[in-house]
């Protein structure tokens, strides 16, 4: 199929790196290897960051955060990080560079979570290690030099569908305040139902034949599109969001997500959550790395303009 992506974009598609997903321990070396490649020589400049282990959920072991803490402090605010990867790859490396910048630039501390990941550990695994994390920030939050009141959570991809299902658990258990949700290009939904879902089968990072693997991994073959998918699995399928914090949604034009993130966004404004949505034009799942090009230039402002909005610094 021939998509009408963005011309500043479309020359890198030839170039991106062919990632296999049939054989998860090899995907993840490469993808380590792929994402050091693309950083380069990381600024940290105005910057300290650590690693933590803090307690996991009951049973389960601890889980590493990293956390980032600008020299200049511009509010005692916090940004808590998930990552994306289809639920089955990643780590915090992944938005490294990103949550140096949110640190430096933004002036507020950010936390990013490494929780385990699927098939290894389906679901609820990943979700209790991010809702535990947070729960440790939000009990930490005066050694951070944070207001618990003022937490944001952000995620891309996986992490947007896991930071959904954070805003819904913590919501449903009364668990630690969350200030705004950032659910950018989010993964929501397991039935795979949507116009976008259908219809983009080869479309560059993410497509459906990906799709597929990453719910079977997290939810279990034979599971997916199933009644017994639980709303924290797949919070596409919740009805009623009302009492959620506000949320900022972005999609991409071709990418099989997009329609789900449109739909999870029509469903908070229904639910009387302030929400702003943001389709970019001519862009793909991903695309965001294609770092020269004016539209990924404008969602990576975009990004430190809604976040600073949302934490008031």
């Amino acid at each position: 199929m021939t998509y009408a992506f963005d011309p500043e974009i479309a020359p890198a598609v030839p170039l991106l790196p062919k990632v296999s997903l049939d054989d998860l321990p090899a995907a993840r070396e490469l993808l380590k290897t792929v994402f050091a490649e693309m950083q380069g020589e990381v600024d940290t400049t105005g910057v300290t960051f650590r690693d933590e282990l803090v307690p996991g959920p009951e049973g389960a072991p601890d889980v590493r955060v990293r956390i980032y803490t600008p020299d200049r402090i511009a509010a005692p605010a916090a940004i808590f990080d998930v990552h994306g990867g289809g639920f089955i790859v990643g780590d915090v490396e992944i938005d490294h560079v990103t949550n140096l910048r949110f640190a430096r630039e933004l002036g507020v501390v950010v936390v990013s979570v490494d929780y385990r990941l699927a098939p290894e550990a389906p679901y609820p695994g990943p979700l209790e290690d991010c809702y535990a994390a947070l729960t440790w920030v939000a009990k930490n939050a005066a050694e951070l030099g944070v207001d618990p009141a003022r937490i944001a959570i952000h995620g891309i991809s996986a992490g947007g569908g896991l930071c959904a299902a954070l805003a819904l658990l913590a919501r449903d258990r009364g668990g630690p305040a969350i200030l705004f949700q950032y659910l950018g290009v989010p993964e929501l939904d397991d039935r795979l139902e949507t116009p976008s879902m259908r219809a983009f089968v080869d479309t560059p990072q993410w497509n459906r034949p990906r799709a597929e693997v990453s719910w079977d991994s997290y939810l279990g073959k034979g599971v997916r599109g199933s009644a017994d998918v639980p709303v924290y699995a797949a919070p596409a399928r919740a009805v009623d969001l009302s009492g959620l914090p506000p949320a900022y949604v972005s999609v991409m034009e071709f990418d099989p997500l997009r329609d789900e993130g449109i739909a999870y966004a029509q469903t908070l404004l229904a639910s009387g959550v302030t929400t702003e949505l943001h389709l970019f034009p001519g862009t793909f799942h991903g695309s965001a790395a294609v770092k020269h090009a004016a539209v990924s230039k404008r969602e990576a402002a975009e990004a430190l303009a809604v976040l600073a909005r949302a934490l008031d610094v």
